[in-house]
């Protein structure tokens, strides 16, 4: 089962990211200045991950691919590592969508 991951960054941040069972992060949250917020953005992927019209599918300039997750208003919640294949990126979709509903939250900040 996956989990999400919280951390702080360098900056004072903090971010999540959301690891599959096999500990591999699948989405990868924008930082946000309190902890409270952060919570907020988890809740975010578990709704919005299970519509497939809030994942955006692109292709980096370097030929490479990932995804993006939005919120219902139209934010960026999280984004993906760069995938070498189209397939590749909408497994790491499939991932999040299977995942993310009944993650765990580790509070590591």
């Amino acid at each position: 089962m996956g989990k999400f991951v919280i951390t702080k960054r360098a900056n004072g941040e903090f971010q999540f990211n959301l690891k599959a069972g096999n500990g591999q992060t699948i989405l990868t949250s924008e930082g946000y200045s309190g902890k409270a917020a952060c919570l907020g953005g988890i809740e975010s992927v578990k709704t919005n991950s299970q519509d497939d019209s809030k994942f955006d599918k692109k292709e980096s300039s370097s030929g490479k691919f990932y995804f993006t997750l939005k919120a219902s208003n139209g934010q960026i919640i999280g984004s993906s590592e760069m995938y070498e294949s189209a397939a590749g990126r909408d497994n790491g979709i499939t991932s999040v969508k299977t995942n993310a509903p009944d993650a765990a939250t580790d509070d590591q900040a």
